[in-house]
């Protein structure tokens, strides 16, 4: 017989919502009205007072030939954080998912980098990359004879930012693909393999098809990752330097608020990215998701 628990109190179901429903409205709903109002206003030279001004700030952000090479800059960026961020930790949960012995310790030590903050991770990949110490950058001039610098070269500062930013992000990745390879019924893989299909196709054609919830959930959280949460990486390593070179929507969102004090021009910035990220959700969900097999 089926025992079902009910509670009396009408208030109850409220009272258990009410924590989530303010942290929303305080955090996420209240800043984005705030910035929408901030984007209509222009102070003065001194920032002592305000005035509307309608849509100014986004005209002049529109027609900004820098502020489109940073949306551009940063839809690349986003590109190779969540294509090398994925494929990197697929590789990596497909080789432990085959590990017998010890797998509790490999499985351990590939987790521990998402417990690293980005500042702590950008900093640790600055110093692998030092042109003088760094052990990565001495490496590629023994091996390959190239002098990697960073705060020199514009490839250089975005590869630098691009790896810490994968390495940071891949063990989130890991692990849920890793729980979704252990869902994969092992008599379907087994029954291929015994028809003759090599590990590639059944990669292809029984595991990708299977795994591809797990894969659009991880496409939507690198692409919101890339946008948002690699700004203390790049704070910590080039500061979006050299010559706007790793500068991305997020960063030039702080930089022209906070050290230019361009508190109208910032939160225009801010809305246009909140409704970017947004818009790119949705068409993950629209054509993507079409391609999923729950």
């Amino acid at each position: 017989m089926e025992k079902r628990v009910r509670f009396n109190g009408r208030m109850l179901p409220y009272l258990l919502l009410f924590p989530q429903i303010a942290a929303t409205l305080i955090f996420f709903i209240w800043p984005a009205i705030q910035a929408v109002w901030l984007s209509t206003l222009q102070e003065d030279m001194f920032g002592t007072s305000s005035t509307f001004a309608g849509l100014f700030q986004y005209k002049a952000m529109f027609q900004d030939a820098h502020y489109w090479r940073t949306v551009g800059r940063t839809m690349i960026y986003s590109l190779y954080v969540a294509g090398f961020g994925m494929a990197l930790s697929l590789m990596i949960a497909v080789a432990a998912d085959r590990v017998l012995r010890a797998r509790g310790i490999y499985r351990s030590l590939l987790v521990w980098p998402y417990a690293v903050a980005p500042a702590i991770a950008g900093a640790l990949w600055e110093f692998m990359f030092s042109p003088s110490v760094g052990i990565v950058s001495q490496m590629l001039g023994d091996v390959f004879g190239y002098e990697f610098n960073a705060a020199l070269n514009r490839q250089d500062a975005f590869t630098l930012i691009v790896v810490a930013a994968v390495w940071n992000h891949m063990s989130y990745n890991f692990l849920f693909f890793l729980a979704g390879l252990q869902q994969i019924p092992k008599s379907l893989i087994e029954a291929a393999a015994i028809d003759g299909a090599g590990p590639l196709r059944r990669l292809f054609t029984i595991v990708m098809p299977l795994l591809s919830p797990t894969a659009f959930f991880l496409l939507v959280v690198n692409v919101i990752y890339a946008f948002f949460g690699t700004f203390g990486i790049i704070d910590a390593t080039t500061q979006g330097g050299p010559a706007y070179a790793t500068e991305t929507m997020v960063y030039k969102v702080y930089r022209d608020g906070l050290h230019s004090h361009d508190i109208g021009g910032s939160s225009a910035q801010s809305v246009v990215l909140m409704l970017l990220v947004a818009t790119l959700t949705i068409i993950q969900f629209r054509y993507i998701e079409r391609r999923v097999h729950y």
